[in-house]
């Protein structure tokens, strides 16, 4: 009772374990069910956002394409080169060295440095921008920022590749946990799938163990019943062949007595009561009989017929004393063995019973195995619940970075050129953008 109790201890501590893990799971289930959602909310709003820098993208080719188109029609050059003084007709871009040329280079610039579809919005490119287009802060102040902006985004460049060692080591030790935990967990599995089916047979043979040990018995009582029945008919056989023997001898004997009186053997003398001597000596004391009288003459024996009747008992003692001899054998042999086939069973029930117990103490050591196993299994599900839900958590933190990484660094690469350069324009260097190329005769708008 009391195995059983803690038995029922351990499945209600089980239960709870079990109803526990099923609460993490239908949270978690949730939360990754909110998390898709999110993620294909998010999805839609990029590719909108996408499509509609695609389509800004294209109209601004557009509109260079037609306004370059325009600029380089030859009518309009012609034009120009009337109305235009001699120095705009040779370039209609000059390299412009004043303030104002510089914040417009240096804007020019800082836009192109803002347009990267994989990183961040920048608002301290806005702030640079919003400085340079004010007017009121002077270049120093705003080289400064560009190069607190520069060492920002190499400071972001090493973030990004520290994440992204860190996600490629966290992964690779997770998938390794994941898949050692997947092979003691199969193992698991096939342990216990294995001492279940010993335990079952076990208890097949345990249970056949104590049904031929109630054979044997059964058989030992059968056999002890029959012995007893066969010793009973031999002794009513032996009984009764012996008085038949006894009878026939004392016929024979009588035969002897009067046919052969030489054979004869007289029974052995009984003491007489003394009633009965009393009552011979009265008959003695009587007058004596008177004479028979006479009947006919002397009769002659038949030895010959007696001699007949004699040898016939002689052939049925013999029968008798030789159906004794054999029944005295069979007996015997009965006896013996049936104290054989005692002993083996003896020997057969003892070690049936010290096999069952030995297999009882295999069998409980196998199912307290079995539980321990049973616990180890539950133990490393869990585990390996939680080792998947790390995976999927870094996936969900790491695969934009992992995927975009490159387009970012490029991207970012981009930035410290393009702030570069407009640090450069307002530190006096010439990156005007459009510069002529004359041709005979005339001239046009050409991109560096």
């Amino acid at each position: 009772i009391e195995e059983e109790q803690t038995r029922i201890g351990d499945l209600g501590v089980e239960i709870a374990g079990m109803e526990n893990d099923l609460e993490d799971t239908e949270q978690s289930l949730g939360e990754d069910t909110k998390f898709l959602a999110e993620l294909g909310a998010n999805c839609q709003k990029k590719e909108k956002e996408w499509s509609e820098i695609q389509k800004t993208r294209s109209e601004e080719l557009v509109a260079l394409a037609e306004t370059i188109k325009i600029l380089n029609d030859d009518d309009a050059l012609e034009l120009f080169k009337k109305t235009l003084p001699s120095a705009a007709a040779a370039s209609l871009m000059q390299v412009r060295s004043g303030s104002a040329h510089a914040r417009a280079d240096a804007l020019v610039a800082l836009k192109a440095a803002a347009r990267h579809q994989h990183l961040p919005a920048r608002p301290e490119i806005d702030l640079i921008a919003l400085a340079l287009s004010g007017k009121k802060i002077g270049f120093g102040k705003v080289i400064q920022m560009i190069d607190d902006m520069v060492g920002n985004l190499k400071q972001e460049q090493l973030d990004d590749a520290v994440k992204k060692e860190y996600c490629e080591k966290q992964l690779d030790i997770a998938e390794d946990k994941k898949k050692e935990l997947e092979v003691t967990l199969s193992d698991s599995e096939t342990a216990i799938e294995e001492m279940e089916g010993g335990i079952a047979t076990l208890t097949e043979e345990i249970a056949a163990l104590k049904k031929g040990i109630k054979a044997l018995d059964k058989s030992v009582a059968e056999a002890t019943e029959q012995r007893k029945e066969e010793n009973t008919e031999y002794k009513e056989l032996k009984q009764s062949d012996t008085a038949a023997k006894e009878i026939l001898l004392f016929a024979k004997n009588r035969l002897n007595k009067f046919y052969n009186p030489k054979l004869y053997k007289p029974p052995p003398q009984v003491e007489e009561e003394p009633a009965f001597v009393q009552i011979a000596r009265h008959m003695q004391h009587r007058g004596a009989p008177p004479p028979p009288p006479e009947t006919f003459g002397p009769y002659t024996k038949k030895s010959e017929g007696a001699m007949g009747v004699t040898q016939m008992i002689d052939l049925l003692v013999k029968d008798l004393d030789k159906e004794l001899t054999e029944a005295e054998v069979m007996e015997e042999d009965a006896q013996k063995e049936y104290e054989g086939l005692m002993a083996e069973a003896a020997t057969k029930r003892v070690d049936d019973v010290k096999s069952m117990s030995d297999k009882e103490a295999s069998k409980a050591a196998m199912e307290e195995a079995l539980e321990n196993e049973q616990d180890t299994k539950a133990s490393t599900g869990k585990e390996l619940m939680s080792t998947v839900t790390y995976i999927k958590n870094l996936h969900a933190e790491c695969d934009w970075l992992m995927k975009y990484f490159d387009a970012r660094a490029e991207a970012r690469a981009g930035e410290i050129d393009a702030l570069g350069k407009a640090k450069a324009v307002l530190s006096g260097a010439d990156f005007s953008l459009l510069q002529t190329k004359k041709r005979p005769g005339t001239s046009f708008l050409r991109r560096k």
